[in-house]
This record gives structure tokens, C-alpha cells and sequence, in this order.
């Protein structure tokens, strides 16, 4: 019984609380629909014809958010479709949205994505974080950029909270050790190392390389074979006993990063293992098996347990309890090593709002920093990474979607994770951030948020050296189609400049 309570009372703390929603006014409606009463239930149905498909033909309400702040919450309907035309944007289609500022004046739109064509009553869900709600708070039903008919059962909208702000105070606990350790400078490591990578570290000074076993990045469906799984992973840690030394003598650690996890992703990007058993405990089985094999080895900084965890809906293994039994089950094999855990929402720094931390020892607090995306992750999916006729590449600083953006607005992105330092007397660790090598102002972007990172003392690691052109200081080029090598850019000698901070290799 100690022992079910052990696993069960933390879920207990991410209590999933399910109430109807609190609608504020009578709905206001577009064009094609008509509220109806049948049986007693109401029902929301929105009828568009072909010519009318491009605008957004959404009937709406006001929705009151103020029971949720700080906290991650699933809104779910009832609906059915028929005839819903595909859109040309995924995020488009049967509309599900939920439109809301924040207390700063920040816009957010959170809905449903990838929903059309012909499907019987079923429920429909997204996510949303909601930080400080502001005034406007919108729930949005019916179609954008599609035709066909869509219909709510308004009867059955219910609002579940996923994870909130936790009520408990903890002080984290480090080691002399870790506590005493140096401040931490450096970048996320190339798919697979080459000895000549670390000549080049060790000349840029750099003192710490987060080490990615990473395959399948982007893709769904991935890694559900174990076995196959399994030989990969080995192959990557064979691969790591045997590189590890030649950056130690260089006066490099390391963080190993699990960055593709057993079970891969859903089409949504949520992990598999937090859904299914088998994945679940596969993913425990893998840490005891690194933490067996590199206990005692001093080129090993920390275990980084999972990268950017997602979790948008109720999960029998959520993403935070799911690495307390990681961590537990690595404490067990390796007392004092730092064990670094990740947020969810793709470790937003947003997400810190409701993160709890772990009672354990020598637990480091990983964020990633990509704030605004609309700048660092311009034309990155955009094939061949070109300007459409007319479009302006997107400067830094300057307005970024609808917000002016330089180191001041920077920091109030990273307000939570300060927030969460201080109350809980927390180590930080950047372990990703970056701008695309065609952004403008790419260098000042890096050297705003390493500024703001050695101003709060949090460890970092850039995004990342020799993986992928598209990010690579070593790089220059205005699309995919013209990166070429670089001797030297603005972007690495701010790298440069960071590096300089470590204490001498």
C-alpha cells in the first residue's frame, strides 16, 4: 500500500478537475448558424457553402478564465461534421477555438487542428495555457477556410484541468558538489561526434556539450519496435564511451540527452509513453540502463531525461510523474549525479507557471528558449526556406507578431523560469535557443538571451554545432539553397564571446 501511494499521491497534485464552462453571454452568431433545442440539449450548427469557405464562420461567446490561471487545461466538446472540405492550413477546418489576451496584452488562439470531412458525434479536444488572463476571452465554434456543415453539442463543453500551480513550497536541494560546480557554457552536440569536433571546442573554450541520441525528429509513428529500438540506443551509448574521453581531456562534460524516447510521437507530438504501458516503463528500463553504464564515469555531467515533453491531454503516465519515477529509479544507481528535468509544451519557458519541482536531490531544471518562434523559426519549414513574392524576412528587434520585441520583452518570456529560481531556489539550464542563420538580428538575439542567462547565473547550450545548416554559426546563407560555409559570422563570435566566461579549459 506505501508503495501505491508513493506513485499515486504526486498524480493526486495534478488533480484532473472536470467542470462545465463558464460561458459569460448569450452566443453571438455568423453566418450559416443556427442555435437549436432539441430533447433539452442545445446545439450549435454552422452550415457554409463553397463560396464562403475563406472566411472564419465562427459563432462565438465569452468565456471566463479566471478559475484557470497559471494552470494547463483540455477543453473538449461533443460534434459532428459532414462534407467539412480539407483547408489548405492544417490548424484550419471544423474550428474549436478558444481566443484570449493575456495581462500584458499578449493574443493567443488555441483549437483544434487537422478536423474536416464526414465523422459522427464524437468528442473533440486542444489544450491551452493560460498564464494571466487578461479582459478578452473568446470560445470560438464552426468552420474557417472550409465549407460543409459542423454541429456542437454546447450542452457538453466541459473545461479539465490538466496541471496548475503547485501548492506545496520546496526548496531544492544540490550537493556541495553541485552546488559549487561552475557555471556552464557550451552547445548541443552533432548527431554523431567526429574527433576533430572537439579540437575545435576546446579552442572555442567551450565547457559543456549536451550529447542528442536523436532520430526520427519531426516524424510520427517512430520507434515503436523496442528491440529495434534498443539496438539503436546502444549503439549510440557504444558510440559515446568512445568519444566522451577525447572532450573530457579537453575539459568538456557532458549531458546525455534522451531525445528520442521509445514509442516516438503521436501526429499531434505528443509522446507515446505517456499513454501506453509498454512505452512507459520501456522508458524507465532505458535510464537504469545509462545510469548502470555511466555512474561512474567523470565525463558525465548530468541525465537529461526527456526532451521537450508534450502532453495536451489527460495521460495515465503525465509527463512530470513519468520523470519523477526515472528520476527515482537513476537515484537508486547514481546518488549525487544531477538529473536535469524538462517542462512541458516542448519546455516553453511559459510552462514553468505550473511545473513542480522534484523532492529529490541534485535536480537541475532544463528550459528552451525560442521565444518569439515567429522570428528564430522563420521559413524553417518552408521548403527550401525561401521568401514567398513580396514577404519581408522578419527583424530582431522590432515587431514580432504583433509585439515589439527586444531584450526587455525577452525577459518577460523568461519571467516564469526566473520566477520558478527564486521560489524554489532552483538550477537552471538552457539547453536549447537560437535563431535560423538567415534571421536578421540573428547575433543580437543570442547575445540578448545570453545576457539575460549569465544575468540569472543559468547554465546554456547553444542549438546546435555541426547538426543542421539551418542553425549552424559556422554557416551563412538567405535560404537552404545558399548556405555555405562561413569562417566567420556575427552569430559565432557572440558564441565566442560567452565562451570566453568558462573558466580556462
Amino acid at each position: 500500500m506505501k508503495s501505491i501511494r508513493k506513485f499515486f499521491l504526486p498524480l493526486l497534485l495534478f488533480c484532473l478537475t472536470a467542470s462545465a464552462a463558464p460561458l459569460k453571454s448569450d452566443w453571438k452568431l455568423c453566418r450559416g448558424a443556427t442555435l437549436e433545442t432539441r430533447d433539452g440539449k442545445q446545439y450549435l450548427r454552422v452550415i457554409i457553402r463553397p463560396e464562403e469557405k475563406e472566411a472564419m464562420n465562427c459563432a462565438e461567446a465569452e468565456f471566463d478564465l479566471a478559475p484557470w490561471a497559471d494552470s494547463m487545461v483540455e477543453l473538449t466538446i461533443r460534434a459532428r461534421a459532414k462534407g467539412v472540405s480539407a483547408p489548405v492550413n492544417y490548424y484550419n477546418g471544423v474550428k474549436f477555438m478558444l481566443n484570449f489576451t493575456d495581462e500584458t496584452g499578449k493574443e493567443y488562439w488555441n483549437n483544434v487542428v487537422r478536423l474536416d470531412g464526414t465523422f459522427d458525434w464524437r468528442d473533440i479536444s486542444f489544450a491551452a495555457l493560460i498564464g494571466r488572463p487578461g479582459k478578452k476571452s473568446l470560445l470560438k465554434l464552426g468552420l474557417q477556410e472550409s465549407s460543409g456543415e459542423v454541429e456542437f453539442d454546447l450542452g457538453s463543453l466541459r473545461v479539465t484541468k490538466l496541471f496548475g500551480a503547485p501548492a506545496e513550497p520546496y526548496t531544492a536541494v544540490y550537493s556541495d558538489t553541485v552546488a559549487s560546480a561552475p557555471q556552464f557554457r557550451g552547445v548541443m552536440s552533432p548527431v554523431r561526434f567526429k574527433a576533430e569536433d572537439f579540437d575545435t571546442l576546446g579552442e572555442w573554450n567551450v565547457n559543456l556539450v549536451r550529447a542528442q541520441m536523436i532520430r526520427n525528429w519531426g516524424k510520427a509513428g517512430t520507434d515503436r519496435d523496442l528491440g529495434e529500438y534498443d539496438a539503436w540506443l546502444d549503439g549510440m551509448l557504444d558510440h559515446y564511451e568512445k568519444m566522451f574521453p577525447l572532450g573530457y581531456r579537453k575539459g568538456i562534460r557532458f549531458v546525455i540527452d534522451l531525445h528520442t524516447l521509445p514509442g516516438g510521437r503521436y501526429e499531434s507530438g505528443e509522446m507515446a509513453m505517456f499513454h501506453e504501458k509498454e512505452y512507459a516503463d520501456h522508458f524507465i528500463a532505458v535510464w537504469k540502463k545509462i545510469a548502470e553504464r555511466f555512474k561512474d564515469n567523470p565525463a558525465v555531467w548530468g541525465y537529461d531525461l526527456v526532451n521537450e515533453p508534450s502532453q495536451i491531454r489527460r495521460a495515465p503516465y503525465d509527463y512530470w510523474n513519468l520523470q519523477r519515477r526515472a528520476a527515482e529509479a537513476i537515484r537508486e544507481i547514481d546518488p549525487e549525479r544531477p538529473v536535469i528535468l524538462e517542462s512541458n509544451g516542448w519546455d516553453a519557458p511559459e510552462t514553468f507557471r505550473y511545473l513542480a519541482p522534484l523532492k529529490l536531490k541534485n535536480i537541475i531544471y532544463q528550459v528552451h528558449m525560442y521565444k518569439p518562434g515567429a522570428y528564430t523559426h522563420q521559413r524553417v519549414k518552408v521548403r527550401g526556406g525561401r521568401l514567398k513574392p513580396g514577404e519581408k524576412p522578419i527583424p530582431y528587434p522590432g515587431k514580432i507578431a504583433g509585439t515589439d520585441y527586444d531584450k526587455e520583452e525577452l525577459r518577460r518570456d523568461l519571467q516564469p523560469v526566473r520566477d520558478f529560481q527564486k521560489k524554489y531556489g532552483a538550477r537552471i539550464y538552457v539547453g536549447e535557443f537560437s535563431a535560423a542563420i538567415w534571421a536578421p538580428g540573428a547575433a543580437d538575439y543570442l547575445r540578448d538571451c545570453i545576457e539575460l542567462f549569465e544575468e540569472y547565473g543559468w547554465d546554456w547550450t547553444y542549438h546546435a554545432f555541426r547538426e543542421s545548416p539551418v542553425w549552424d554559426v559556422e554557416k551563412a546563407g538567405t535560404n537552404r539553397g545558399d548556405i555555405r560555409p562561413a569562417a566567420d559570422t556575427d552569430r559565432r563570435r557572440v558564441l565566442l564571446e560567452g565562451f570566453r566566461r568558462n573558466k580556462v579549459n
